[in-house]
């Protein structure tokens, strides 16, 4: 919550020159249902995350998409309590309690749907960068978009190829970084070949073509979600722009989070999204405007009920640790 007040603060600083006088009349002038339209789009996003995430645990066992989207939230939620990055822990640990799974399958489920969604990621911000429709400035924007998407491409690809061509080797006990991986669970008191096999059980790939097909449909349907946001942000404030302008949007301020996170400055979708709308020539207020609906919606919204989910699941943080520390839930 502090990288968020922070961000806010440096979201102002960049519209220091703003007309206050202009900018209120555009809160009170801004249209509610494009606003609440906004809002189910919050949701829906994190549905679809939830639905994708189901079809890449339907082989090890069938879960609700309801109640995996619950977990999704309740992860956001833990991060506003505990800063540290647990959300993937946070919700492995739930789905795995609730339907008695080993945590450790649970996690590694998760993970392999972050690298699919770095994947899809990166084709859009090339599909960006090839379609020529991005802001004319000093350099070359259009080839360091490319440039960037051929990274994360390659490296979560990687990551993916390298999930399912090493599993059995991870799972024997031979290799080098087998022992490695044992010597370090047993100084953090944890049973390394039991912890071994249950991340390995979870490196799985749906069976079915259709179940297949479906956790692709929905990485890619809850990207044009989170990029149309700022469609309904802008009808809300009577700014409109062009498809790609939508697109170029969510990619730039997509890079700017995952850059902000190596120089370790908070709030970089913010802040990118501020820069990406200054380079779009947005007017300031309408920009901050769009900006600020969006992220005070999706802290309300997410976080809120991801709080309500661990409220309602009895989470005990120190129950938690424990239970970590063996991966047996």
């Amino acid at each position: 919550m502090l990288g968020g007040v922070l961000a806010l603060f440096l979201v102002f600083w960049l519209y220091r020159d703003l007309d206050v006088g202009r900018f209120l009349e555009g809160l009170g002038e801004a249209r509610a249902g494009w606003v609440a339209v906004l809002a189910g789009t919050i949701l829906l996003e994190q549905l679809l995350n939830g639905w994708k995430w189901r079809q890449i645990l339907h082989d090890v066992k069938p879960v609700r998409t309801l109640r995996l989207t619950g977990a999704l939230l309740a992860g956001y939620g833990a991060n506003v309590l505990v800063p540290l990055g647990i959300s993937p822990l946070v919700r492995s640990w739930l789905v795995a309690r609730r339907e008695g799974l080993k945590m450790g399958t649970v996690l590694t489920t998760t993970i392999i749907a972050r690298f699919i969604d770095g994947v899809v990621f990166a084709l859009f911000a090339g599909l960006v960068a090839m379609a020529g429709q991005v802001p004319r400035i000093e350099g070359n924007l259009e080839l360091g978009l490319a440039v960037a998407g051929a990274v994360n491409f390659t490296l979560f690809g990687l990551a993916l190829w390298a999930i399912y061509r090493f599993r059995e080797l991870f799972a024997g006990e031979g290799p080098l970084v087998c022992r490695v991986f044992d010597r370090i669970a047993e100084l953090l008191r944890a049973n390394g070949a039991a912890l071994r096999g249950a991340l390995c059980a979870g490196v799985v790939w749906p069976r079915s073509r259709l179940h297949r097909s479906y956790v692709v449909v929905g990485a890619v349907l809850a990207k044009l979600v989170a990029a149309s946001h700022y469609l309904w942000a802008g009808l809300a404030v009577g700014v409109v722009l062009s498809p790609f302008d939508y697109l170029f949007l969510m990619v730039f301020a997509g890079f700017s989070l995952v850059l902000s996170r190596f120089v370790r400055v908070p709030g970089g979708f913010i802040i990118g999204s501020a820069l990406a709308f200054e380079l779009l020539g947005v007017p300031e207020e309408q920009a901050l405007l769009m900006i600020l609906f969006n992220w005070m919606l999706s802290i309300t919204l997410v976080v809120g009920f991801g709080l309500i989910v661990l409220w309602q699941s009895g989470l005990d943080i120190r129950r938690a640790q424990r239970e970590t520390a063996d991966m047996n839930v």
